[in-house]
């Protein structure tokens, strides 16, 4: 009996190698490519960026929001990529543009009529130019926005509201550029 239980047990080890032997090559023909960094770029040919300046043209004006924005798609891109940025022209990939809304608006009514939410909106306009392939360029308008207790000033919270638009912008804007969906 254990002779018969031994026989059928390598029988199936003999099979199952024999299996795995022949499917083997099929899988190493397969080559599945993504990256971890969230980018899709191709760093034999994409070797640098320029990331200009991105005034704001908002008519209601935070003054720190442009710094915020700014550094906040700096080190998206230092940490997402491998491109070496640089100042002025030259660079394989140009990203340009201007903050062009700040604005509140009420959100949600209470009882007796007034705002119970309040609504933070940031617009900004790029314009991404690809100097090895003029297809990928793009001018386009991103926005975002958070809402906040209308019993809260903005003053007490418009900083932290700004990095998290700032950062939920950045996502938005790497993707249609340098994340190439």
């Amino acid at each position: 009996m254990r002779m018969k239980i031994f026989r059928t047990h390598l029988f199936r080890n003999i099979c199952v190698a024999m299996i795995l032997a022949a499917v083997a090559p099929l899988f190493s023909a397969c080559h599945i490519g993504f990256t971890m960094n969230g980018s899709m770029l191709n760093y034999d040919i994409y070797k640098t960026i320029h990331i200009g300046e991105f005034p704001i043209r908002a008519a209601l004006v935070y003054p720190p929001l442009q710094q915020t924005f700014e550094n906040e798609l700096l080190d998206a891109v230092a940490r997402q990529t491998r491109l070496q940025e640089i100042s002025g022209t030259g660079a394989d990939l140009e990203m340009t543009g201007e903050i062009t809304g700040y604005s509140l608006s009420p959100q949600a009514v209470g009882e007796d009529a007034y705002a119970t939410q309040t609504r933070l909106t940031i617009t900004v306009r790029v314009k991404y130019t690809d100097r090895k392939n003029e297809n990928n360029n793009i001018d386009q308008t991103f926005s975002a926005y958070r809402d906040f207790p209308a019993t809260e000033m903005l003053t007490d919270v418009q900083d932290e509201l700004c990095r998290q638009i700032s950062e939920e912008l950045v996502d938005l804007i790497f993707n249609a550029t340098l994340g190439n969906w």
